[in-house]
């Protein structure tokens, strides 16, 4: 798979893509990452990729005539011009960064990583600044756009390295033990587990949207607390139900809004009853 990031601040990505995981999957072919300056398809002595908003305002817009010239590069036409034989962009995924745009998630990075419906070898991100994009290159140009969050960022550049590193870690091969991107917050449900060991009983449940549970290892106490008993007792069946039990707690506690979506059994709902009643919610 390959990102592609448009940006006036190149050097940005400088460092992130030289660790962790990320490097690794880089190093052995399995993601690719072009980054590439926006200045450098201005035509003017003092590169601008800037100007004032129509209708007055605060702050200034990133222009039209330099995003399309970058994206024209990269083989991207106007989405109504794109066709599926031949076509540069027929495999490609086009994402502004902005403020404005849908909030991304888990789901959306399984999408992008081929493992739901859609299957894109390409996606390409452009990093909004400023006040924004001149709406032209949105309308245009993009097949979606998109924000990590309810904040304002400087620029989209974060964003960008948000976007690739959640979705990078999903790609077949990247995470050294596959079944590390289906075991944890906003994961899947059991029934889309696709990974499993054989002959010895799973001891979690799929996330189905919800967060993960706690996590301990050694030692076993430590600051005068003792990890829990029932993680350490060799019962597959008795961890499982703990660690449903606490996912659906800190769920309730962090992130409420999510169980209205998550994938729900009915052990999960008596689980979720005895947990609001012993809390007083």
């Amino acid at each position: 798979m390959r990102f592609e990031i448009v940006t006036i601040f190149p050097g940005f990505f400088a460092g992130i893509f030289e660790n962790g995981i990320l490097r690794r999957a880089l190093a052995e072919g399995l993601v690719t990452v072009g980054v590439h300056d926006l200045r450098t398809f201005t035509h003017d002595r003092h590169r601008t990729v800037d100007d004032r908003p129509f209708g007055g305002g605060e702050g200034m817009v990133l222009k039209a005539e330099p995003l399309a010239e970058a994206l024209a590069s990269l083989g991207i036409k106007p989405k109504t011009e794109r066709g599926s034989g031949g076509d540069a962009a027929a495999d490609t995924q086009v994402i502004l960064l902005s403020a404005q745009g849908r909030r991304f998630t888990q789901a959306m990075a399984r999408e992008m990583a081929g493992l739901g419906s859609a299957k894109f070898d390409r996606v390409v991100l452009i990093c909004g600044r400023y006040e924004g994009v001149d709406e032209r290159v949105n309308e245009l140009y993009c097949d979606m756009e998109l924000s990590i969050g309810d904040y304002v960022l400087s620029g989209g550049e974060l964003a960008a390295a948000v976007v690739v590193d959640a979705v990078m870690r999903l790609i077949p091969g990247v995470l050294g033990n596959e079944a590390s991107g289906e075991f944890e917050s906003f994961g899947v449900a059991d029934a889309e587990i696709t990974s499993d060991a054989e002959g010895v009983p799973r001891s979690q449940h799929g996330a189905g949207g919800l967060l993960d549970y706690p996590h301990y290892t050694r030692p076993a106490e430590f600051g005068g607390m003792r990890a829990p008993e029932v993680l350490m007792n060799g019962d597959h069946l008795q961890i499982r139900r703990w660690r449903r039990e606490q996912q659906l707690r800190k769920t309730l506690a962090n992130r409420p809004d999510l169980l209205e979506g998550a994938a729900l059994s009915a052990e999960d709902r008596r689980l979720l009853e005895a947990i609001r009643a012993k809390s007083g919610g």
